[in-house]
């Protein structure tokens, strides 16, 4: 908002059978900055969507829908305002995957790509984000009691300890499984962070 002015941001509201909790905060958040705010409700294009697509035993095939649906609504949109999409994921979320590929990590610009986790939360203050915003459990909303600490079995302050640690050289102070579980995600998650490879043919 301060780079761009307020008059040329648009904060979408995008609940999906969300807690109303959700929509609360997002709108608080909005407030705070005195920008416009749109709400685009999905839940009935879920469930019209989940109506015609076979049932799925994994619990992640229809949560990691939600944000999906939100990107299509928000590339919608930006189109309409001529606007780009601003993603918030962050240096933590990147390097460990936690995002959802033409999901959440569908955008044209990551403000936040840089900084980790517990440097956002210290940005937010810094910034006057509503403390209840900075204090809430980081969650996707993906299902009910969803949190991100509890899904990566991690906390994220433990979490970037480590990733900084790699990115110094210096893992000499990490428990050696503690080490092995994160530098394990990142591994797996080396997709989430390149274009599609093409098949090259020779």
């Amino acid at each position: 908002v301060r780079a761009m002015g307020r008059e040329h941001v648009l904060g979408v509201l995008l609940p999906c059978h969300s807690v109303p909790e959700d929509a609360r905060l997002g709108q608080q958040v909005a407030d705070s900055l005195s920008i416009e705010t749109l709400t685009v409700e999905l839940s009935a294009s879920f469930d019209a969507l989940m109506d015609v697509l076979p049932k799925s035993d994994h619990h992640l095939a229809p949560a990691n829908t939600k944000p999906r649906l939100r990107m299509t609504a928000l590339y919608y949109l930006a189109q309409d305002h001529n606007y780009l999409v601003l993603g918030s994921g962050n240096k933590t979320e990147i390097a460990v995957g936690y995002a959802t590929k033409y999901g959440d990590a569908g955008a044209d610009l990551f403000p936040l790509g840089d900084l980790y986790k517990t440097q956002v939360w210290e940005l937010a203050r810094a910034l006057g984000v509503p403390e209840a915003v900075v204090t809430r459990p980081p969650t996707g909303g993906l299902w009910p009691g969803q949190t991100d600490e509890g899904e990566m079995g991690i906390t994220y302050a433990e979490l970037d300890r480590v990733l900084m640690a790699i990115e110094s050289g210096d893992v000499s102070l990490v428990d050696v499984d503690t080490l092995d579980k994160v530098q394990g995600m990142v591994a797996r998650a080396a997709h989430k962070r390149a274009l599609p490879p093409i098949c090259r043919l020779t």
